[in-house]
Parts: C-alpha cells; sequence; structure tokens
C-alpha cells in the first residue's frame, strides 16, 4: 500500500476523526503567524531553498500554542519566497489564513491513477494536495524558474502555488502543496476531463470521475470560441508548453470543466452558492483572467455571469469552460526514459502519454488547438465579406453598364457617320 494511503488511514483511524486536516490547519496558521515578525524585502537566491521546522506538541510550549492533535513537527519550505507569490496575486495573509483555517477543510475523492490527497478550503479558493518527496524536492528546485516567469507574466493556466509544508508524526513524512482551485463548486461541471494528447488507455474507468482524451472525441465535436478568446487561449496554452519544455516536465494535463448553461438553472444555482461568490478573490484565479487577451478578452472578465468561466459553444449548447494546466511535478527522469521506451516497444510511441518533453508539448498543443478548441468564424467578418461581395459585384455591374453605354454611343456615333456619308 502506498506510503500516503497508509498515513490517511492512520489520521482516519484517530478518535478525532479530523487530525490531519486539523494539523495541516495548525501548522499552516503557525507558519503564516510567524512569517508576519518577518520584514518585506526583495527575494533573495537563498530563499528558494530555506526551510524552517518548528515542533508542535499538543500541550503548550514557549513558541507554539496548544492544540488537539497528535504531536508533530512542522516544515515550512522556502516561507518568503510563497509569501511574495501569494502578494503576487493579491493573496493577504489574513485572508489566506481565513480561507484555509476558518472552516473545516473539505476532503475530495480521488479514484484516478493518483495516489494523492486532495482537501478543499470551504470558500473555493484554495486546493491543498499531498504529494510525494520527489514531487516537493522537484517544486522546490523550480522555484527560482517559476519566480521568473510568474514576473514575467501572471497571466498563465499553470498551477499557482501558494506554499509547500511537510508534517512529520508518528514517523512519516506527509509533504503538502497549496495551490489554486481550478473548478469551482458554485457551479455544475456537467462534464471534467482530464487531457494529455495521447490515445494510449485514455479512456476514463468506471471508477474515475473525469473523462479522458479518447471520451472527448467521443462524446464532442469541440469546443467553439469566437476568434478573440480562441487566439488569447492558445497562445496563453502555447507560452506555458515553452516553459514546461525549458524545465524538462512533462505528462502534465489539462484539466477541462463544461457547465452547460441553462438560465433557469444558473439562477437558481447563483441563489444556492452565492455565498461562495462573495470571498476574497485572488488575482488571475479563474480560467477567463488567466488567459492572455485584450479588447473583447479583457473586457469579458468583468462579467460576473461568467463566472470566471470562458464562454463557448457546442452545437447549439452555450457553455461555461474552466481550465487549467495540472501535474506538472514531473520532469523527464531515466524512470520515465525506461517507461517510454518499454511502451514504445508494444505500442506506437507517438501515441503514448509519456513521453520527450518537447515532443509533448507539440503533441499537446496540436490536441487541444485542433480537436478540443475550435475558432467561430467571425459573424462581423463574414458580414465584411458579404459587403466585399456587394460592392465588388456593383462595381461590376457599374463597369457592364459603362461598357454598355460605351458600345450603344459609338453605335450612335458609327451611324451618325454613315448618315452624314450618304
Amino acid at each position: 500500500m502506498n506510503v500516503l494511503t497508509d498515513v490517511h488511514q492512520m489520521y482516519l483511524s484517530d478518535p478525532t476523526a479530523a487530525a490531519l486536516k486539523g494539523a495541516i490547519q495548525q501548522g499552516i496558521r503557525y507558519a503564516v503567524g510567524n512569517l508576519k515578525s518577518k520584514p518585506d524585502r526583495d527575494v533573495l537566491m537563498q530563499d528558494f531553498y530555506m526551510v524552517e521546522s518548528v515542533f508542535l506538541p499538543s500541550e503548550r510550549s514557549n513558541m507554539t500554542p496548544a492544540h488537539h492533535f497528535p504531536d508533530f513537527r512542522l516544515k515550512t519550505y522556502a516561507p518568503l519566497a510563497f509569501r511574495y507569490f501569494r502578494e503576487l496575486f493579491g493573496i493577504k495573509a489574513d485572508d489566506y489564513l481565513y480561507s484555509i483555517c476558518n472552516e473545516p477543510l473539505i476532503e475530495l475523492s480521488n479514484p484516478g491513477a493518483s495516489s494523492s490527497w486532495f482537501y478543499l478550503t470551504s470558500d473555493d479558493e484554495f486546493i491543498i494536495k499531498t504529494v510525494q518527496h520527489k514531487e516537493a524536492e522537484f517544486l522546490q528546485k523550480l522555484l527560482p524558474g517559476y519566480y521568473m516567469n510568474l514576473n514575467q507574466n501572471p497571466r498563465t493556466l499553470l498551477p499557482k502555488f501558494y506554499g509547500l509544508y511537510c508534517i512529520q508524526s508518528a514517523g512519516v513524512n506527509i509533504r503538502l502543496v497549496v495551490m489554486n482551485n481550478v473548478l469551482p463548486r458554485a457551479l455544475q461541471m456537467h462534464y471534467k476531463y482530464d487531457l494529455k494528447g495521447s490515445t494510449y488507455k485514455r479512456h476514463a474507468s468506471c471508477r474515475e470521475r473525469a473523462f479522458k482524451d479518447l471520451d472527448f472525441q467521443e462524446m464532442l465535436e469541440g469546443l467553439h470560441f469566437d476568434g478573440d478568446t480562441y487566439s488569447a487561449l492558445m497562445k496563453t496554452l502555447q507560452r506555458d508548453c515553452r516553459v514546461l519544455e525549458s524545465f524538462k516536465i512533462m505528462d502534465y494535463s489539462l484539466l477541462l470543466g463544461v457547465h452547460v448553461q441553462d438560465k433557469k438553472c444558473l439562477d437558481r444555482g447563483a441563489r444556492v452558492d452565492s455565498k461562495r461568490l462573495n470571498g476574497q478573490r485572488v488575482l488571475y484565479s479563474t480560467a477567463l483572467e488567466s488567459i492572455e487577451g485584450d479588447g473583447k478578452v479583457a473586457e469579458l472578465v468583468a462579467d460576473d455571469d461568467t463566472m470566471g468561466g470562458i464562454p463557448a459553444k457546442h452545437k447549439d449548447e452555450t457553455l461555461l469552460i474552466f481550465l487549467g494546466i495540472i501535474d506538472i511535478l514531473q520532469s523527464y527522469r531515466f524512470i520515465k526514459k525506461v517507461e517510454h521506451s518499454w511502451k514504445a516497444l508494444v505500442h506506437d510511441g507517438d501515441i503514448v502519454s509519456v513521453h520527450r518533453p518537447g515532443f509533448y508539448a507539440d503533441r499537446f498543443l496540436k490536441f487541444m488547438g485542433g480537436t478540443v478548441f475550435k475558432k467561430i468564424h467571425s459573424l462581423r467578418g463574414a458580414s465584411s465579406k458579404r459587403k466585399r461581395s456587394a460592392i465588388h459585384a456593383m462595381r461590376s455591374a457599374s463597369q457592364e453598364v459603362l461598357s454598355q453605354q460605351k458600345e450603344e454611343k459609338k453605335d450612335e456615333r458609327k451611324a451618325q457617320s454613315m448618315e452624314s456619308l450618304g
């Protein structure tokens, strides 16, 4: 059995039945509170590799408050760097603590291939995910490049990381990353997809909550966007994929949520879930805010009816699309090279999920830009085309009339000449 599963079961057997969630909240409350005493300053290279450790016994100590959970040690990775990331996205320390610690965390089921456990804050803002040691280590190494990328462009569909922690208890390590929540609960997601651009074993099982690439091709004929939105979406995806390729990252997915708009259901749902919409708004946290765009796309951001979703069409249905790139903590290490080589011996190497980062990015973008997302030809453009055709037709008709008139005048002059000669 997986270590994370063992740990989770250990905490579930605790009489409180919420010991792990409580320890997470207690640890983050201490870590963020401890940061308040540190002055703001520029992030330095050594800040990315800093690790702070503190022991939190259940009984009160000189440094820590009492709590009702088993004794544990908390490690906080790159605290100053993550504080900078939170501030970049407009997250105040008090709001961060309120979201995570004010109400019990909501445990999400995860029947997929991942061994991770997921917890959602009650206001829908943040996801807390357990990660393996190698993934946590890789994220910490990624931070300098991640910092550079976010400074250059905070509008991205890449995960927004807000904190990295480790809880040590009973000789076991539980590593946690806090990040943005891609799919809001305030709207029902009628379809969820985990898309990679590959076809090998890309059918969802009965247990899995998200459909996959082959399911998408069988169920939908593509999601249609107006030209400006399509261009902005693909521009953002292309940029993000090149960033991932530069970090030698592959095997990531596009998490895609589809809400089919029905005005009656939408109005009823908005009344029921309005409390979820009144909390803090993290900058660039929604799909619509995350894509690069000007003009029409930028104007849509302020539309509350979309709730941050991207308007789209499928046949006669009006949709809201929510999306983000997930599972980026997989680098193309030796084990992945071996896995791809073995799969390529049995299957077509171009269709398997695991692949070289450059090839993976190209295939991913081709699938998204050609199969998943499609452009609606602008009605304005079509109207202009019709106008141009009409003008051309009018010009042609005018030229024909003028030619006719010239011929008639020529004939008249010819007839007059003949008469004068007679």
